[in-house]
């Protein structure tokens, strides 16, 4: 494996523990804990005698400037290693810019006040904004990763496949945003028992965020079977090794996330599952990302049939044959 490859699976790794502890400065509403200052912590570099929340805060800040400064090194590694217009070296580039965005959001949740037990629907709004951002930066990261391996890029003009993957990565988005709404009304009004959390869920007249956290499970199953028929559809149409893994993979993913998100609904989301569940997600995304990177790779020879997901295997054998022919 080359030193870039290694180094930025690395950073990817790096992220997705930002992330986390992220969600845990959400889960325990210590994202107050520096007041509304930024980048300073209540008015110092260095705070003295910190709080707890201080502590989970402040300690959340260094690990994002870390991820940066990662980031930043990955993007010079990309340009010193990687052909000037090479898919890797533009995910690098592409993750920069979206870390620097997941700053400015962590920034400006922190001056407007969007933190601890803020509860306006601004907040929201921006917490379905960061996880998407969240995910995009994740994806470009795995891609800098896989594609620094080998030469890289999207075949787009298979539609059938496309679509179906384009599909399954819009229904994991979905799901994450609604989960962080999900999480977010977790945090901000506890359930005392499962049936009393599903009666505010389903009161007419409840708190909003309660209200759309009935959302959530809905969009998680909707997006694991679009995952799941993604991955079937791949592995059909392009039967190569880096499929067949990132499908497995993912189909993995897929069953832990539901059996973690019906746990947690069940458990009133302790903080130790909504981290599990957030990075199980997390993963399932990178998972689906990759997939698609691999089923969609430029330089396989895709007869009109093989696009297609559900074509017939009369129609997929004949395919196969008239190519086997022609070799």
């Amino acid at each position: 494996m080359r030193a870039i490859t290694r180094y930025a699976w690395a950073v990817l790794a790096v992220n997705l523990l930002v992330v986390s502890w992220g969600a845990f400065v959400r889960a325990t509403g210590s994202g107050a804990g520096c007041g509304r200052h930024w980048p300073t912590c209540n008015g110092e570099l260095v705070p003295r005698d910190p709080a707890t929340a201080t502590m989970i805060e402040f300690g959340h800040r260094l690990s994002s400037g870390l991820a940066l400064v990662l980031v930043v090194g990955l993007v010079v590694a990309a340009v010193r290693a990687l052909p000037r217009r090479s898919a890797g070296r533009r995910a690098a580039w592409a993750s920069l810019a979206l870390v620097v965005l997941e700053a400015l959001v962590g920034a400006g949740l922190v001056l407007y006040g969007w933190v601890a037990k803020d509860a306006s629907a601004a907040r929201g709004w921006v917490m379905a904004i960061h996880l998407t951002n969240t995910f995009l930066l994740l994806g470009a990261l795995a891609l800098a990763a896989a594609w620094s391996a080998r030469p890289g890029g999207l075949a787009l003009e298979r539609g059938g496949l496309a679509a179906i993957l384009a599909a399954a990565l819009g229904g994991v988005l979905l799901a994450g945003v609604t989960g962080a709404i999900a999480a977010l009304g977790d945090t901000l009004y506890p359930a005392t028992s499962f049936a009393a959390g599903l009666a505010e869920e389903l009161s007419g007249d409840g708190r909003l965020l309660l209200r759309l956290r009935l959302l959530h499970p809905f969009a998680a199953i909707s997006a694991g079977a679009l995952a799941l028929l993604a991955a079937r559809a791949a592995v059909r149409a392009r039967p190569s090794e880096d499929v067949r893994r990132a499908a497995a993979a993912l189909a993995g993913l897929v069953a832990a996330e539901i059996v973690a998100g019906a746990a947690n609904a069940l458990l009133l989301a302790p903080v130790w599952l909504q981290l599990a569940h957030l990075a199980l997600a997390d993963l399932l995304w990178i998972a689906l990302v990759l997939l698609a990177a691999a089923a969609l790779a430029p330089g396989y020879a895709f007869s009109a049939a093989e696009t297609i997901p559900f074509a017939s295997s009369r129609i997929r054998a004949r395919c196969a044959s008239s190519r086997n022919d022609s070799a």
